[in-house]
């Protein structure tokens, strides 16, 4: 299964980190430990979870891109 982390700077001086396609969420002091703290968190509810919930979770095709736009 390939998914997505998508990492963002918290207010503490740490990170969040997202699994859009499952919506799990984790947090660490660094990128890494929030990623790695996000795999953890998968694993641990695809290794828990009914097969019904992780089917109602997820959803494939989440796609990541980047845009540029003006601001003044």
């Amino acid at each position: 299964m390939k998914l997505t982390v998508l990492l963002e700077p918290d207010e503490e001086g740490g990170f969040t980190a997202l699994c859009p396609e499952l919506d799990v969420a984790s947090q660490g002091d660094t990128e890494d430990e929030a990623a790695d703290n996000l795999r953890e968190a998968v694993d641990l509810l695809l290794e828990t979870a009914q097969r019904e919930e992780i089917q109602r979770r997820y959803r494939p095709g989440v796609k990541v891109r980047s845009m540029e736009v003006e601001y003044a």
